[in-house]
């Protein structure tokens, strides 16, 4: 007998991580007692700067995050989410309902987009897809970008079917360019997230040296490094 499919909107939320950026005490209560009830960990913060600093030391799975917000507006606080090694999904809850607002926010990279007045029911379901949705990639351990393939668990990758001979510092910043792949990576970001805290800006230039060249050694990879002049770099399709 088949078995019958579960639907992500039924799934829990135990062990999810939601930070709830609001500003109205009211809505805030009540967006996590809903989350609550489907046993979220949820924090709740009512302005942009607190927003940013506790997706720092918290890392939250998921922010449920308003625009106007006092002292630093909500889409500033998307960008520098965006920009930092926390990479939570967003979900913006928003007066705002405008086709240019929704458009802003998506370019920016939110996940999903909701108007209030909303249905607290809808806030949780919509989470629900997004925490399945993580799963899902965080399950599935090989990640590709233009012709380069890495396999996470086996801490292997490919250009094509050629194998890549790197270093484990090479390994990271070539998983950290494939996951964000089109996107620019800063120095800053490099050094946080693939070298450590022991190392410094300088140091990133001779990695990415290396790995450039084990990449374009390669003809069939599909991808090459760029420089941005002063900024970073960013993997690109070729």
């Amino acid at each position: 007998m088949p078995t019958a499919a579960v639907s992500t909107v039924d799934m829990t939320l135990a062990g999810i991580k939601i930070l709830i950026v609001e500003d109205e005490p009211e809505i805030a209560e009540i967006v996590d007692a809903f989350f609550r009830r489907d046993n979220a960990d949820c924090l709740i913060v009512g302005d942009g700067e607190s927003a940013v600093d506790t997706a720092r030391w918290w890392r939250p799975d998921i922010v449920i995050l308003d625009l106007r917000l006092p002292g630093r507006d909500g889409m500033s606080v998307l960008a520098e989410l965006r920009a930092g090694a926390v990479q939570p999904g967003v979900i913006i809850l928003s007066a705002l309902g405008e086709h240019i607002d929704k458009l802003a926010a998506f370019r920016l990279g939110c996940d999903d987009y909701v108007v209030k007045p909303f249905n607290p029911l809808e806030i949780v379901a919509r989470a629900k897809v997004l925490a399945g949705r993580q799963r899902r990639q965080a399950a599935h351990a090989v990640r590709s970008f233009g012709n380069i393939r890495i396999d996470i668990d086996a801490f292997c990758a490919f250009a094509g079917s050629q194998p890549l001979d790197l270093t484990p510092t090479e390994f990271k910043l070539l998983h950290l360019f494939v996951e964000r792949g089109g996107r620019l990576i800063t120095r800053g970001q490099i050094v946080e997230i693939a070298l450590g805290e022991e190392a410094f800006d300088r140091s990133v230039d001779p990695h990415i040296s290396r790995l450039r060249q084990k990449i374009e050694r390669q003809p069939g990879s599909g991808v090459c490094l760029t420089s941005i002049r002063g900024q970073g770099y960013r993997l690109d399709l070729a």
